[in-house]
């Protein structure tokens, strides 16, 4: 009796890494799009948390998405480059109630430039749209801002989980047109091998446990 070999799909791996302000909503967003869920308890992350999700395109393009939540204190501030280097993409969050978390997110796009070039696929998200009656940022403002600097603008909701899923899809999306637009510039101008960051070969009938929808496993534990 002969077996069947299962067939491989072709998988983009992809890293990605969040940044903002404590208590923006990063950690969050993350748990909202990674298991549904919410908590109303302040969460807040020491150093970072690492988390992995396949993602099906529209167009049936798949990708690994690696995505790194950092902590956002100030005493954690100088580890950022560790856990950004050779980033594929950045969701650079901050509280739409709290303007001071909207100018820190100016400041880590400039680092993010400085280190990692220009390819680098940024959205900076408004989080916490729930609590819209105490807005100090406006959305223009935080819109012109993006395109100011070369990027998207979302606005999310965790707690209500509004534009949540978009986001990281939009995300995912951004990284797989700038990649086949540019994939050697890309990978090569921040120092990380090709292999790595262009396509791995897994087998989806055994990550998914035999179902065909996204797959979603934390990688590793906070620290």
């Amino acid at each position: 009796m002969s077996s069947r070999k299962l067939k491989t799909e072709p998988i983009h791996n992809f890293k990605a890494v969040l940044l903002g302000e404590g208590c923006v909503g990063k950690t969050s967003l993350v748990l909202r799009y990674m298991e549904d869920k919410f908590n109303s308890q302040n969460l807040s992350t020491l150093q970072a948390s690492f988390v992995s999700k396949i993602i099906i395109m529209p167009d049936q393009r798949q990708a690994l998405l690696n995505i790194w939540d950092t902590a956002g204190q100030e005493r954690f501030h100088a580890l950022g480059p560790i856990y950004y280097r050779g980033s594929d993409g950045a969701l650079l969050v901050y509280d739409i109630t709290d303007h001071n978390s909207f100018l820190k997110v100016k400041l880590w796009v400039r680092e993010l430039k400085e280190m990692l070039g220009n390819d680098i696929c940024l959205i900076i998200v408004g989080n916490k749209i729930d609590l819209d009656e105490q807005r100090v940022v406006d959305y223009d403002v935080a819109f012109e801002y993006a395109q100011s600097v070369g990027a998207r603008y979302l606005e999310t909701s965790a707690k209500n989980n509004e534009g949540v899923t978009e986001l990281f899809e939009l995300l995912t999306q951004l990284i797989l047109e700038q990649q086949t637009q540019a994939p050697l510039t890309s990978a090569k101008a921040r120092g990380v091998s090709l292999p790595t960051t262009e396509t791995i070969d897994l087998d989806l009938n055994r990550i998914n446990g035999g179902q065909e929808e996204n797959s979603s496993f934390w990688s590793c534990c906070k620290i």
